[in-house]
């Protein structure tokens, strides 16, 4: 299953790499840059194959690729020769205006986001599935003894319904998320049904340093009703089906999923479960077994609330795909400035290895329920990534597009080329800056791949 899921990782992100360097080819072709390669994958070529003064390239390792433009590393030769200015040779990317650079730089983050408009365009016109959760609540402090989150503070109570959230209607799970999560330590307003009456709430939603998302401290209510049985699993040996409802366990009545974490605390190798199945109760036990301390996994999954979007027009999907997109835009340019607010990086920065295994996880389990959702669930992961690199890119750091771009603004309100000693030490520190980040990043990916075992 995971060599699934690296596979079809490296299919999407060999997607996403080859449209931002299509957008790179097609600028350089478009203003007069000669093209000497173009690559999907870095290191020694599998596969390649010249048309014209073109070589195209499949590299060994899956994971990026580039456009290699002819002259674009004749600012090094012209610093080791000690030369004034860099060669303007017809035909190369230094030989040509620093307006028409700014074109080529910029075009490979551009049709990142194109591509996130056009995949989310189709799938809203298709139309997706989606598996969520009930808008209703359970507080954490509940099943966490001791402890005490924003919710208590602001007096919302188990079996709570959020129903607005900062005058916007909250109909799910999902929007309560999309609402909570980018708004760490903000001051919101929220309105919930209990029991009927309307009760509004303030609330200061606490930044979770392992994720810098926001939080409240809640989990959300789902009945205990089973849908799934992981074969072999303590549940399927006790006998429990799809369809039945859990009504108590060890005693403790159990009206929603999470009651269930509360039993297991105390690591009970032995528990009695009570259950409804065709108004009719059974009793049984689980046999349990913890892993260094882990919780045990019982192989139970509970019933969700699945629903299928409307279809959109050609004009309503390309609608609708633009504001999906600047809205994820926005938010991932909030979620760089919590890099500042002390958050867990080893967690917050991905790597490759994490990227790739995280598509394909998404793209499997999407697949694993039915091929629709596999499609829907995998494009829109791929759309966030493509948005995330795009901005990525534009960041005004050495060697990525956005410093790029910095430096060929400056030398058109200068009015004449940069030294290639400024370009070379401008370089330099990218190189090493880059460098730094990918092995943090990868050192974060270990962690992670040690966790996930």
């Amino acid at each position: 299953m995971i060599a699934v899921k690296i596979v079809l990782g490296l299919i999407g992100l060999g997607v996403v790499v080859f449209v931002h360097e299509l957008g790179h080819f097609l600028a350089a072709r478009l203003v007069g840059i000669d093209v000497e390669a173009f690559s999907i994958g870095w290191g020694k070529a599998l596969l390649k194959k010249k048309i014209g003064a073109v070589e195209y390239r499949l590299g060994m390792f899956p994971i990026g690729g580039y456009c290699k433009m002819r002259g674009e590393n004749e600012f090094q030769e012209a610093y080791e020769n000690k030369q004034d200015e860099i060669p303007k040779v017809k035909g190369t990317y230094y030989g040509t205006s620093p307006l028409r650079r700014i074109v080529v730089s910029f075009a490979g983050p551009f049709f990142n986001l194109v591509f996130a408009v056009l995949v989310l365009s189709i799938i809203w016109g298709i139309g997706f599935e989606i598996n969520t959760l009930d808008n209703r609540i359970v507080l954490a402090s509940e099943l966490q003894s001791g402890e005490r989150y924003p919710a208590d503070e602001a007096g919302f109570m188990t079996g709570d319904r959020i129903i607005n959230i900062d005058g916007h209607t909250i109909a799910n799970y999902n929007d309560i998320q999309q609402a909570i999560t980018p708004n760490a330590e903000k001051t919101m307003t929220m309105t919930v049904d209990r029991n009927g009456q309307t009760v509004d709430l303030v609330v200061r939603p606490s930044l979770d340093k392992s994720s810098g998302a926001g939080r409240i401290g809640v989990y959300f209510w789902t009945d205990p009703v089973v849908s799934a049985v992981a074969p072999e699993s303590p549940a399927a040996i006790a006998g429990l089906q799809s369809g039945d409802r859990i009504l108590t366990m060890n005693g403790i009545d159990i009206p929603y999923s999470m009651a269930i974490l509360k039993v297991l605390q105390d690591q009970p190798s032995v528990v009695s479960i009570e259950f409804e199945r065709n108004g009719e109760i059974k009793n049984s036990s689980l046999v349990l077994s913890y892993i260094d301390g882990a919780a045990a996994d019982i192989g139970l999954a509970y019933k969700t609330i699945q629903y299928h979007t409307p279809s959109y027009s050609i004009l309503g999907a390309l609608v609708q795909g633009a504001k999906e997109t600047w809205k994820t835009f926005i938010l991932s340019i909030k979620s760089l400035t919590l890099l500042f607010r002390g958050i867990d990086l080893t967690q917050a920065v991905s790597g490759p290895v994490r990227i790739t295994y995280m598509v394909g996880d998404i793209a499997a389990e999407g697949f694993g329920q039915s091929f629709g959702l596999g499609i829907s669930s995998m494009a829109s992961f791929l759309a966030l990534i493509s948005i995330s690199l795009c901005i990525m890119n534009l960041l005004p750091l050495p060697i990525l597009d956005g410093g790029m771009i910095v430096l060929f603004i400056i030398e058109f309100f200068r009015g004449h080329p940069l030294k290639p000693k400024t370009v070379y030490a401008f370089q330099t520190v990218g190189v090493v800056l880059i460098f730094g980040l990918m092995l943090f990043a990868v050192f974060g990916d270990i962690l992670f791949l040690a966790r996930s075992k």
